[in-house]
């Protein structure tokens, strides 16, 4: 609430503009403009000039205030405060303390040690008061540990549950898979046992990792479920847990578990996975090796019918069934012409390297000078013919014993080549049990794979919504830090999705640099006498689509009074 109070200093009043807010429950004033003296108050209505400012400030403002929105949207402290209350001598609720590291993974990934300079550098305090001191790091640190596990899961199902009916998600296709992220915890570090040195995603073999799994919607890229493992497990055995605890969140957000649908790619096949699926009851779509069902590739081109479907340009597909992973269910085999024409340029290179590498080998044999013997020699052409394909295509012939006597020639089969590229190139193998769905719905629906990937891209981009820096090294805070910049991307996204519902269709990063521009500038103005300077706050010139989506998030009223 904003009011004028007038302040007696020196034997003469001084007013000022206040704002009013509860802090801690109590009545505090937490911002307040000068406006001088009775007489400037009088000049200043009477339109007298201002003067020049003698110090002007930027503060950011439009990043800032549209995902502060959505978190008040959402409802995240709230949710977190329900679950772990405030203790009597904290300066801020535990809710308020994630909330605000969400905010900053988002905009402005930094540790929290650089975390109060930051926020000073934002005009959020203005609508966000908070006590001095409480933004040290060691006060978030102690929020983080009010979470456990069992904690995490009950806040992250109750606001899937809030974005579900906030936000009018479609949960009938749903997307999982799993990645893992390089930490710099020291190797003898015993308490974070979630960090783990494993298969690298990043290729960073000299680090522990710390996996994770996600279940985001397809309608949007809206994280549903996360799953946090160590690094060292490999993502299919993490399958059947992911499950569980899906069905778990989808029966409390959603009736009927029969409605759902999970997506998934080829690297979680296993027997026992399938077996787990079909024992959930729930639809599927993933999809299989064609090396093994080569009978599926080898149907003629004339059995494959278009596909009429503007999202699928090109695409054609062929309706079947097939046993696979101990049961009989449908397979759709498509053929896609971009991917047939990506491959075969992707071919083309690996074997224009391939050929390189053999006729550099044959020259050096040729001069009769090398020391290494046939096995070795042999050893080589081997790796040199590893990459998917090269040894069906490049027929190699080594003759001589001695190393005196090595001698190699090569030739590529034109007609194996041709083959191949019929036989392979631009096919992928559906399957599913869902019967009724058009092929179009169940080609998309896969496709839709793509929005995870983007999803884990941008967790490891370190400019925005990043999961680094991540300077905690006790498994329970890991989890909390994995909580927060799981939920920084499903904030992120929501706010993706609302842009494109509104026409505006932007990435993550073009969304919040066209929020970024409008900036918050305070001038400052002092006419030489006693008492603090004048303060005016503005909003700074901005494009027409940080218009709009400065309207979409209801930033307006986080913006300076006039």
């Amino acid at each position: 609430m904003a009011s004028i109070v007038g302040k007696r200093q020196g034997g003469k009043t001084y007013y000022y503009l206040v704002e009013s807010a509860r802090v801690e429950g109590k009545p505090r004033i937490v911002s307040q403009q000068y406006l001088g003296s009775a007489e400037e108050v009088t000049a200043k209505l009477a339109g007298a000039q201002a003067g020049a400012p003698v110090r002007s400030a930027h503060k950011k403002f439009g990043d800032v205030a549209a995902v502060w929105s959505v978190l008040e949207r959402l409802g995240v402290a709230e949710a977190i405060d329900g679950v772990a209350p405030r203790r009597s001598d904290a300066a801020v609720s535990v809710g308020t303390y994630i909330a605000l590291a969400t905010l900053n993974r988002i905009v402005a990934p930094c540790s929290k040690a650089a975390f109060a300079s930051w926020w000073d550098s934002t005009a959020a305090p203005r609508w966000c008061p908070l006590p001095a001191g409480s933004l040290d790091h060691r006060k978030f640190w102690s929020a983080m540990d009010r979470l456990d596990r069992d904690d995490l899961a009950r806040i992250e199902g109750a606001l899937s549950a809030r974005m579900v009916t906030e936000f009018g998600l479609d949960l009938t296709a749903l997307v999982l898979d799993m990645t893992n992220f390089a930490t710099y915890i020291d190797s003898g570090n015993e308490a974070a046992p979630i960090a783990q040195r494993g298969k690298a995603k990043q290729k960073r073999v000299d680090l522990r990792l710390v996996g994770l799994a996600l279940v985001i919607t397809s309608d949007g890229g809206i994280p549903l479920l996360s799953h946090p493992y160590p690094g060292d497990r490999p993502d299919v055995t993490q399958f059947p847990g992911v499950i569980d605890d899906l069905v778990d969140r989808y029966r409390s957000v959603a009736a009927g578990i029969e409605g759902a649908t999970i997506v998934y790619d080829a690297g979680q096949n296993s027997a026992a996975n399938h077996a787990h699926i079909e024992e959930a009851r729930i639809g599927f779509v993933g999809s299989l090796p064609p090396s093994d069902h080569p009978a599926l590739l080898t149907v003629p081109v004339e059995a494959y019918h278009r596909v009429d479907d503007p999202r699928l340009p090109g695409m054609r597909a062929y309706d079947t069934e097939v046993d696979a992973l101990g049961v009989r269910r449908r397979a759709i085999v498509t053929h896609s012409a971009s991917l047939h024409a990506a491959q075969s340029r992707g071919f083309d290179q690996t074997l224009d390297k391939a050929r390189d590498r053999l006729g550099a080998l044959q020259v050096r044999l040729a001069r009769g000078r090398t020391r290494r013997d046939r096995a070795a020699v042999e050893r080589e052409i081997e790796q040199i013919c590893a990459p998917r394909w090269v040894a069906e295509v490049l027929t190699v012939t080594l003759t001589g014993t001695t190393p005196a006597q090595l001698r190699l020639r090569y030739r590529t089969d034109r007609h194996a080549r041709r083959q191949l590229e019929d036989r392979m190139f631009g096919k992928r193998i559906l399957f599913t049990n869902r019967t009724d769905w058009p092929v179009a719905r169940v080609i998309a629906a896969y496709r839709s794979q793509s929005d995870i990937e983007s999803g884990f891209r941008q967790l490891k981009d370190p400019q925005v919504i990043s999961f680094s820096p991540m300077h905690h090294w006790t498994d329970q805070k890991i989890r909390v830090h994995v909580f927060y910049s799981v939920l920084a991307l499903t904030i992120a996204h929501l706010m993706r999705r609302e842009a494109a519902d509104a026409g505006l269709h932007l990435s993550v990063r073009e969304l919040l640099a066209e929020l970024a521009g409008i900036e918050e500038t305070v001038l400052l103005y002092h006419d030489g006498t006693k008492g603090r300077p004048r303060a005016q706050r503005m909003l700074t010139d901005h494009s027409d689509t940080a218009e709009q989506l400065a309207r979409l998030f209801g930033i307006d009223r986080y913006a300076p009074t006039r």
